[in-house]
């Protein structure tokens, strides 16, 4: 008989340990999984109940708020400029999986993260309801709205970064959309508004600057290659290769040729330098041959490339950039210009730009500034952080010199600012046959102080298919963006 209870005895113990240990993980490894968990019904409907936080520019303006709702729900989220700031907001709707700062950030503007426990307590003992913490981005809306006007109505993208802290000063990506139509009570409201921006063509919902479809940089990434070729220390902004007007490319029936289809400016040698600073594929394709795919796919990784950006938190993951490995040597060569395989983001261009001009030190991007309280404590800053070293400042200082004289007398010559010294450079990315281009532009200013990093990209060649370079569309839009920063 004893020995039947103490069977039973051990079962009933084994039970009570396994029911208290799987109660643990549920109540303390796994709170925030399950939170996060888009199916959490209940956790939805009481985020509705709770006045969530306000999402703020970097000047305090309010740019999403709930507001009184008139259903049985408590709020309702309302955003003001609402196409303006779509690709940095994202939307706040029920039972879906909020993008955006709203999803990136939904904890604290539901006021359920796990740092917020003591205010909400104090809030439950005094009688107030709950309430979110308030979300402070590093968007400028000066900036932000400088870059969505230069804009216009190309398809594209810009990302604006205070190379110094990573803020990110502007994030627009074009078309956009209003979220305001998705923030819904109602499933059948926001599907039948989801699904007609998702089957819009334009690809509205897609933010172009951190993510979707990968584009082709064309001469912007000869950034990253003369940076690589210059900081291995084989060679300098002065190392010269022959200056055909046009070029075989090995194991290939295949030509290519500088952008003007004439040699790269004047001499039987062309330098990095003239390079750079006319945009030349002809010799940054023998650059890329001597200096191998290694060492560019190893410089290329240092900047960021194949690394998936967090903006915020945990929230708002870039797709990483892409530089190719494994490649014959045509693709190789073609991949020193920017073609190839070569895969990017306007955020990863603009980082690059930011790296050179922060004397070879990438920062963190990031879009929190602070997230604030109903008490106005601050539970959350800025903290600049370095992302990685991709080059010496005296490489840094060497490309930045070869950008400026690109912008003074070159191929980004519509980036000039009178009486500011502008760094930057153009690309103008082949898509296939009779595809129109991808026109870029990146850089920085002041040249030797910066206070911003751009980059632009605009697709379909802007409407103008082939007949259409950089310089003519993407370098202005660069220029009104880096005024917007420089008069702010």
């Amino acid at each position: 008989m004893n020995k039947q209870l103490k069977r039973v005895s051990t079962v009933v113990l084994l039970m009570f340990l396994a029911l208290f240990a799987s109660s643990s993980i549920i109540q303390v490894f796994s709170v925030d999984q399950l939170k996060a968990d888009p199916r959490n019904v209940r956790a939805l409907d009481e985020s509705f109940d709770a006045q969530r936080g306000d999402i703020l520019t970097a000047d305090g303006g309010v740019i999403a708020k709930s507001v009184p709702s008139k259903d049985e729900y408590k709020y309702q989220r309302v955003y003001t400029d609402p196409q303006l700031y779509s690709s940095v907001t994202g939307y706040f709707t029920l039972n879906q999986a909020n993008p955006g700062i709203e999803g990136a950030m939904n904890d604290y503007l539901s006021g359920s993260a796990n740092d917020q426990f003591l205010g909400n307590l104090t809030r439950i003992v005094t009688g107030q309801s709950t309430k979110g913490a308030a979300v402070e981005l590093t968007i400028e809306p000066k900036v932000q709205q400088a870059a969505y006007n230069a804009l216009g109505n190309y398809t594209g993208a810009v990302v604006a970064i205070d190379p110094k802290t990573g803020a990110i000063l502007a994030m627009v990506s074009k078309p956009a959309y209003d979220p305001n139509t998705l923030a819904v009570h109602s499933t059948s409201k926001f599907f039948a508004a989801y699904n007609a921006l998702l089957k819009n063509p334009s690809k509205p919902l897609t933010n172009r600057a951190v993510a979707g479809n990968l584009y082709h940089p064309g001469s912007v990434f000869k950034l990253v290659v003369a940076s690589a070729a210059i900081d291995s220390g084989q060679f300098t902004p002065d190392s010269s290769f022959p200056n055909p007007a046009e070029l075989k490319l090995p194991l290939s029936s295949t030509y290519i040729h500088n952008s003007n289809g004439a040699p790269c400016g004047t001499g039987a040698k062309a330098t990095i330098a003239t390079a750079i600073r006319l945009s030349c594929n002809i010799p940054m394709a023998q650059l890329g041959a001597a200096l191998g795919e290694d060492t560019i796919s190893q410089y290329a990784t240092r900047f960021g490339y194949g690394h998936q950006f967090d903006l915020a938190g945990n929230g708002i993951a870039t797709t990483p950039s892409i530089y190719p490995t494994g490649q014959n040597a045509p693709q190789l060569m073609m991949s020193a210009f920017g073609q190839s395989g070569d895969l990017v983001t306007p955020l990863q261009i603009a980082l690059d730009s930011a790296a050179i001009a922060n004397g070879g030190v990438e920062m963190q991007p990031t879009l929190i500034k602070s997230v604030i309280e109903p008490d106005l404590t601050e539970l959350k800053t800025l903290t600049p952080t370095i992302y990685s070293n991709p080059i010496t400042a005296a490489t840094a200082g060497k490309v930045r010199d070869m950008m400026i004289s690109s912008v003074a007398s070159g191929a980004a010559s519509n980036a000039t600012i009178e009486g500011v010294q502008v760094a930057g450079k153009t690309g103008t990315a082949q898509n296939g046959v009779n595809q129109p281009y991808t026109l870029w532009f990146t850089g920085f200013a002041p040249a030797t102080n910066p206070q911003v990093a751009v980059a632009v990209v605009i697709e379909n060649g802007g409407g103008n298919g082939q007949d259409v370079v950089g310089n003519e569309i993407a370098a202005p839009i660069g220029k009104k963006v880096l005024e917007a920063v420089l008069n702010k």
